[in-house]
């Protein structure tokens, strides 16, 4: 019987191994020859020759492997059989790896090196989570390793694993986990499943959680922002567009913005079923807002969501190359409508009757766009009950809808206007204005507004053309309230544009959203209530007992269809 071929010399290995690149893949201590990455190979493997006399080296061998196969799911790891390797050469690549600490690792933050500040060659002390540039003799990263003897690094840019100060390469399949919260992966085929009901996934410390139903963290007065980032994270267009690797405005070549790019890396993180955490921070993102919109969306000041929808609405579809014209970017195709406007000029006589509008006079029409729809409440009644508490009145949808049924007039000085809808969005979004401005102060309206969760008709709303078939049913996904628990009802004024001079401690307002997980509704979907990390489950019955700001509804032709 023919011994086993006897194994190249280690220079002429290690060259044969540089040359092979990526695709090698070293095994642990502990792994069976026979075994790559955790799964058996079906062919028979000669044992691996014994060791070579110990060389009279003082550094250690460097491991060439990448770890490209670590970026990919347990049933897409390449399984091609790696290299002979020395036992000596592993024990030493593998000697630190249980000092990592994934507790520690958090990498929500902007990718800059806690000393210089610099974005260029960072890398992740897996030890303690901080970042530091370089790897090479006297960097940052270098004098951390040695200093603080926290020996494993990750590249933040390759998503390779290296031993510092010795400066080798690392590749094991325990550390697949830590690339996949850095930089998770998704499939395009398994993306409309994300509207169902999502199954429970674990955090290191075992507590369960639904990917994309986690909370994002108010870094000081954040909760007017998260709440629009959770809104627009779960429009499944929105989310799929982000998440799908394939999606060509994302690709590098396309030299998307960053704030696209982040807004697709906090997508991928708020959807990721391998947390370590049930949480997220925006901090990187919201950084980007900030300095986009010259500072007016701030991280440490309360404001306004509905102009920061309006903003990052806005700014999303112009750095997705969006034009004027319909569908020409992923937020036109998903909310954009037509109203139509018919203005008339009037002279208002003090006393006369309200003007109203004359079929006899000319009347101006105009197709306008829109993104979304604002609604108008009612004045605030000012009488109270018995016990002198003030009654909050309330108002069903229907009838703020109403604006929009082409015959209800509005004044706007000495023109009239009347609008009706002539184009219906996939998703419609509401906007319930509950503050005006006078001289002094924003006032708010805590009138409640009364809707079903399902099966909202504004056909009556819209004026299409014969042969335009349009679908007019709506369902609810989403519902933005303000939290008045902590908000005043004094009328003084609780908007977010009140100065904190007028304005008592216990005054200042906070944001929450019910979303809509799953779709048909009964048992095949669940409502969950989001406040910054606080997330909980909630009935039905309450997500319209609020002071509602924001809604999206999605039309019913596409849930039917992705059902």
């Amino acid at each position: 019987m023919s011994s086993p071929p006897a194994s190249p010399p280690a220079a002429k290995r290690l060259k044969l191994d540089a040359s092979a690149g990526a695709a090698s893949t070293p095994l642990s201590p502990s792994a069976s020859p026979h075994k790559v990455n955790g799964h058996t190979n079906g062919s028979q493997l000669p044992p691996p020759p014994p060791p070579p006399p110990p060389q009279a080296t003082s550094a250690p061998a460097p491991s060439v492997a990448s770890t490209s196969a670590a970026a990919l799911s347990d049933d897409e790891v390449e399984t091609e059989e790696p290299n002979a390797v020395e036992e000596e050469d592993l024990s030493r690549r593998d000697m630190y790896l249980d000092t990592i600490s994934r507790q520690a690792l958090d990498f929500d933050f902007e990718k800059l090196c806690s000393k210089s500040l610099s974005n260029i060659n960072v890398y992740a002390c897996l030890v303690c989570g901080k970042y530091f540039q370089g790897r090479g003799r006297g960097s940052w990263a270098y004098r951390h390793a040695v200093g603080e003897n926290h020996r494993v690094w990750l590249n933040l840019s390759t998503e390779k694993f290296y031993v510092l100060p010795e400066g080798y390469l690392v590749s094991d399949p325990s550390l697949n986990d830590i690339i996949r919260v850095l930089s998770p992966r998704y499939k395009p085929s398994t993306l409309p499943s994300l509207s169902k009901l999502p199954e429970s996934s674990y955090t290191l410390s075992a507590q369960e959680y639904f990917p994309g139903y986690i909370g994002i963290n108010n870094i000081k007065k954040n909760d007017y922002l998260n709440v629009i980032l959770q809104l627009l994270l779960h429009v499944p267009p929105i989310r799929n567009f982000l998440l799908n690797p394939d999606t060509p405005e994302l690709q590098e070549d396309r030299r998307p913005t960053e704030l696209v790019k982040r807004f697709s890396t906090l997508a991928k993180r708020l959807w990721n079923p391998r947390l370590f955490k049930a949480q997220i921070s925006p901090h990187e993102f919201l950084q980007e807002v900030s300095k986009r919109s010259n500072g007016k969306f701030k991280m440490t000041e309360q404001g306004d969501p509905v102009e920061f929808l309006g903003w990052i609405v806005n700014t999303l579809h112009r750095d997705l190359g969006g034009t004027k014209k319909r569908n020409s970017s992923v937020i036109y195709s998903t909310f954009q409508g037509k109203v139509q406007i018919e203005n008339q000029q009037v002279i208002i006589h003090k006393e006369y009757a309200r003007p109203v509008f004359d079929i006899a006079r000319d009347i101006q029409a105009i197709s306008s766009p829109f993104l979304f729809l604002a609604l108008d409440l009612p004045a605030t009644p000012l009488f109270t009950d018995v016990n002198e508490k003030k009654i909050i009145p309330q108002v069903p949808l229907s009838q703020i809808l109403a604006k929009f049924d082409g015959k209800t007039t509005q004044e706007f000085g000495p023109t009239l206007k009347r609008h009706h809808l002539t184009m219906l969005p996939p998703y419609l979004i509401l906007h319930i204005k509950r503050f005006t401005k006078n001289n002094f102060v924003e006032e708010r309206n805590p009138t409640i507004v009364n809707f079903p969760l399902r099966g909202v008709d504004v056909g009556e709303y819209v004026d299409p053309n014969p042969s335009d078939p349009m679908h007019t049913q709506y369902d609810l996904l989403s519902n933005v309230t303000l939290d008045t628990s902590t908000a005043s009802t004094s009328s003084a004024g609780t908007g977010p544009g009140v100065s904190k001079k007028n304005q008592p401690e216990e005054s200042q307002i906070s944001w929450k959203i019910h979303i809509r997980a799953g779709q048909g509704g009964g048992e095949a979907e669940k409502w969950f209530e989001m406040q910054d990390l606080r997330v909980a489950e909630v009935r039905r019955d309450l997500v319209f007992l609020g002071e509602t700001v924001i809604q999206v509804w999605e039309r019913r032709d596409l849930s039917t269809a992705k059902a």
